[in-house]
């Protein structure tokens, strides 16, 4: 990973909570010069203070990116700290869930290169995966740029328009949760049949993140893994004929629930 136009003029990070931390930390043990960062954070933790990272000192006047890394209620607040770097000279990368680009546009200017991405919580693990598009003052370099800082934390794709945004935060934005919850209930299904909660726990933890792997990394269809490990007439087929009644299975649960998801993307971007 190569930060060397990034160090030369400086990278500003508007916040540095969870997903602020993985990030800084994935770009300095990718190289990135902890001197060149310049974070601003109200309430700065205790291994943010470690990394040698200039913490609410001066700005430079023109670093390479100012990367947003804030709660969308806090936008009203914070983004006066960072707007005078607006103007086309640095390019302003966002992370903020359900906040446009449009109204970046107004808070730095229309003539400002602007990126918005939706990351999602495994880029704490360096397991995210990040979805990017630009306004019309992003250039190719530019996403290029963006996507060298997000690969820190995971895969990274590239948007056709910023529509799909509500989509891609329904799906892996808003994801890990479902997939959370499906380790409770499994794990809770587990009880009911008679194991102990920490070892149904671990089954059902371990099962989902094993398959995941499999999924992402044998170049197979979803489809043809779910045939693979289903025998007719077998154990499997009888918990498959639940999950995917069209009625009450997978298939209308999660069509309704990233339907409900996308929507209310929709409500908050207005």
């Amino acid at each position: 990973m190569n930060f060397d136009s990034i160090a030369a003029r400086g990278l500003v990070l508007l916040g540095c909570g969870k997903m602020g931390s993985a990030m800084l930390e994935g770009w300095l043990n990718g190289g990135l010069p902890a001197s060149s960062v310049h974070v601003i954070d109200p309430a700065p933790s205790d291994w943010l203070k470690e990394q040698g990272v200039k913490i609410n000192a001066t700005l430079p006047e023109s670093p390479a990116i100012v990367l947003l890394a804030i709660k969308p209620q806090m936008m009203g607040d914070a983004l006066p700290q960072v707007a005078a770097l607006g103007g086309g000279k640095t390019l302003v990368l966002s992370i903020a869930a359900g906040t446009p680009i449009a109204r970046f546009e107004e808070v730095f200017g229309p003539t400002t290169p602007i990126v918005r991405a939706m990351p999602n919580t495994p880029a704490a693990v360096g397991r995210g995966i990040t979805a990017i598009i630009g306004n019309a003052n992003a250039t190719s370099d530019h996403l290029d740029q963006a996507e060298a800082l997000l690969s820190a934390v995971g895969a990274v794709v590239r948007l056709d328009g910023e529509e799909q945004m509500d989509a891609v935060t329904a799906v892996s934005g808003s994801g890990p949760a479902y997939v959370f919850h499906l380790i409770e209930t499994l794990t809770a299904a587990g009880v009911a049949e008679g194991l102990p909660e920490p070892l149904a726990a671990q089954l059902a933890s371990a099962t989902v993140a094993g398959a995941g792997a499999l999924a992402e990394g044998s170049g197979q269809d979803p489809a043809a893994l779910r045939v693979n490990v289903t025998s007719p007439g077998g154990t499997t087929a009888a918990a498959l004929a639940v999950l995917m009644d069209e009625d009450r299975g997978f298939p209308k649960l999660l069509k309704d629930a990233v339907a409900a998801a996308a929507n209310r993307s929709r409500e908050l971007a207005q």
